[in-house]
C-alpha cells in the first residue's frame, strides 16, 4: 500500500504547528527537536536549517509510523515504515519512495524480499507464500514477475520466463522423484462480462503443452531462463496500493 499520511507537509513554511527543540540562529528548526502539525501527525528527531534531516521518528494520526533517515523533508536511506493495515517494510528510501533493496511483510504474513523502484518490486527478488509455504525467486518488473524465474513448492519447481505475472513460453518442471517434464507455456485472453463501466474485462488462461520428461539435470538458479519452470498458474500474492 502506499504511505498513508501527511509527513510532506511543509509546517516550518506554513508558520503552523507547534515546536519544541533546538534552533539556529536565524531561528530555523536546526538539531533536535519534536513538532506537532496542524493534523495531529508528531515528529520526533533532527532537523537542519528548518526541514527534517538525520534519524526520526514520523507519527501519523492514522497510526502509521515511519523510524529511520530523513534527508531534507524525504525520507532517505534506511528506514521501516509500519502501516495502518498491519503490513511493514523495511529498507532503503530515496526521495520518500521505496527503492534499493527491503523487505515487505504484508498483512496476511506474505513477505517480498528483494529490489524496489519508485514503490514497486523491481529487480531480483523473492516473495514467500506464507499460506502454502511456496515462493517465487526470479526478476520482477514493475510490481511484476517478469523475466527469468522460477516458482518453488513443497515437492516440485518450475522454472521458466514470465510474463504479466505467469509462466510463457519454454519451461520446465522438477520433481523430487528425480524427473523433468519439459514444455511450453501459451497464454490467451478469455473476454469476461461488461464491467462496471461497459469495458471487457479480461483474464490470462495458461495452457502448458508436455514436450519430454528426462532425468535430472544439474540445478543452478543461473541456467538459462529457457529452460524455465513455475507452477501452472503462480497464486495471486495480495499487493499493497
Amino acid at each position: 500500500m502506499s504511505d498513508i499520511g501527511s509527513d510532506e507537509f511543509d509546517d516550518e513554511q506554513n508558520k503552523l504547528g507547534e515546536y519544541e527543540g533546538d534552533r539556529n540562529e536565524a531561528g530555523e528548526r536546526h538539531g533536535a527537536g519534536r513538532a506537532v502539525l496542524p493534523n495531529g501527525d508528531v515528529y520526533q528527531g533532527q532537523y537542519e536549517n528548518g526541514q527534517r534531516h538525520g534519524e526520526g521518528t514520523y507519527r501519523f494520526k492514522n497510526g502509521a509510523r515511519y523510524v529511520g533517515g530523513y534527508y531534507q523533508n524525504k525520507k532517505q536511506g534506511q528506514g521501516t515504515f509500519y502501516y495502518p493495515d498491519g503490513s511493514k517494510y523495511e529498507g532503503s528510501w530515496v526521495e520518500d519512495l521505496r527503492q534499493g533493496h527491503g523487505v515487505y511483510t504484508y498483512p496476511n504474513g506474505d513477505t517480498y524480499d528483494g529490489e524496489w523502484m519508485h514503490h514497486l518490486r523491481h529487480g531480483q527478488g523473492v516473495y514467500h507464500h506464507h499460506k502454502t509455504g511456496s515462493k517465487y525467486k526470479g526478476s520482477w518488473v514493475n510490481g511484476k514477475m517478469e523475466s527469468a524465474g522460477e516458482f518453488i513448492h513443497s515437492n516440485h519447481r518450475y522454472k521458466g520466463t514470465f510474463v504479466n505475472n505467469y509462466p510463457c513460453g519454454p519451461g520446465r518442471y522438477v520433481f523430487d522423484m528425480d524427473c523433468e517434464q519439459h514444455g511450453e507455456y501459451f497464454q490467451t485472453e478469455q473476454d469476461q462480462a461488461e464491467g462496471e463501466w461497459g469495458e471487457l474485462a479480461s483474464t490470462v488462461a495458461l495452457k502448458w503443452v508436455p514436450k519430454c520428461i528426462t532425468g535430472p539435470t544439474p540445478w543452478t538458479t543461473d541456467r538459462d531462463p529457457a529452460a524455465g519452470e513455475k507452477d501452472s498458474a503462480p497464486a495471486e500474492e495480495n499487493t499493497e496500493s
